[in-house]
């Protein structure tokens, strides 16, 4: 349950929240699920009440510590989200109270130059995804404290795993009021990502083919998309052969186990597509997986296009030359949405049925069994485990 103080910021009065929280202290150590305090939205931020959100493997890497450097506690994790407006700060106009929102990951201020480079690029020059950064934009504080009244950090421009957080309006977008919260919770990261790769990175065409590594969240959405594009095969690779069931609910056409194979993946891709695939995506985070996507796109026209995150300091698997045969190798971040933007519209898409959304919540759970939730995604048992605050 939330409280509200009385607090002064900036000279004045407003209301600090208290309210419960998931605070990760160590890596891999068991979330604590406690009473935290969120200040007020500064100039051009945005307090909001969470009423939906979920894991994603970056929350699981971040809680493992994987990167070192990227390492910063205590700190509340969580990106993929959907709530409602509480209350602006100063300068905020685009919202207002009991307004519904979806936080972005990778923000988009609308003014630099980056935002203002049409199709370029959809990063933003100050608040693009940074997973080293752990304070707000505006100051270099936090807005959340403990019962101690120590700096509590955050993480990816989000840290949904609260009750209230509060975001840079430009990690904010509203949505249309009659949308479903609970299934637009996705379109904060894992699904924007992987259709969003098939729509805008690769701009799958009727009739291409497609190979995707890792039939995680992003990966079948990916599948989705390219579904929705037409494509005439989707090849679906992981090592999990549970994958298969889902993967063709959502619309592969071939599956493909790693382990019960005698050949390299990439040869098994060629063969069933008669020298390659237009597009691989490769979902996995791992360099050997990376590799073999790579080599199953056709030479000529193929591209490779990476979405895994790949914690480890280890480099590309290629040479240079290998680039001269013709195939590409590029990355996608948010899928190439552009998030205040194109997400509104992304979303009355789903609303309409050209894209479903049913699949890829596959556990619910309440917001104080967070830590089984983790633990599903550890035994690869969920797509998406969605709590509810």
């Amino acid at each position: 349950m939330a409280s509200n103080g009385i607090s002064h910021v900036n000279g004045s009065l407003a209301k600090v929240i208290t309210c419960t929280a998931a605070v990760a202290y160590g890596p891999g150590q068991p979330l604590v699920v406690e009473q935290v305090q969120v200040d007020p939205p500064q100039k051009m931020e945005v307090r909001i009440k969470i009423l939906f959100t979920s894991i994603c493997h970056t929350d699981l890497s971040a809680w493992k510590g994987e990167n070192e450097a990227q390492r910063a506690y205590p700190r509340i994790l969580g990106h993929e989200a959907s709530g409602v407006v509480e209350s602006v700060g100063e300068g905020v106009t685009d919202m207002k109270e009991g307004d519904h929102v979806v936080p972005i990951f990778n923000g988009e201020c609308g003014d630099c130059v980056y935002c203002k480079s049409s199709k370029k690029t959809n990063l933003c020059g100050k608040y693009r995804v940074n997973p080293f950064k752990s304070v707000m934009a505006n100051d270099g504080k936090c807005r959340f404290r403990n019962k101690h009244g120590d700096p509590i950090y955050h993480f990816l421009n989000t840290s949904t795993f609260s009750e209230y957080t509060v975001v840079d309006s430009a990690c904010l977008v509203k949505i249309d009021p009659h949308a479903p919260l609970d299934k637009m919770t996705l379109l904060s990261c894992g699904v924007s990502t992987g259709l969003g790769a098939a729509w805008n990175t690769a701009d799958i065409q009727t009739g291409e083919t497609v190979a995707v590594f890792g039939l995680g969240a992003v990966g079948l959405a990916v599948v989705e998309g390219a579904r929705t594009r037409g494509a005439s095969k989707i090849i679906g690779v992981d090592i999990n052969p549970e994958k298969c069931i889902k993967g063709q609910a959502i619309g592969i056409t071939d599956f493909i186990n790693p382990k019960e194979i005698d050949v390299p993946v990439h040869e098994k891709i060629r063969e069933l597509t008669g020298g390659g695939v237009h597009y691989s995506f490769e979902c996995a985070g791992n360099l050997e997986v990376l590799r073999e996507a790579f080599l199953s796109t056709h030479d000529g026209w193929g591209v490779a296009i990476i979405l895994g995150i790949h914690p480890t300091p280890r480099l590309l698997p290629l040479h240079p030359m290998e680039l001269f045969d013709g195939r590409r190798i590029v990355a996608s971040v948010f899928g190439d949405f552009k998030g205040k933007s194109q997400l509104p519209l992304f979303a009355k898409q789903c609303m309409a049925g050209v894209v479903k959304l049913d699949e890829f919540i596959t556990h619910e759970l309440p917001f104080e069994k967070i830590n089984e939730g983790f633990q599903l995604l550890v035994d690869g048992k969920s797509l998406r485990c969605l709590l509810r605050l």
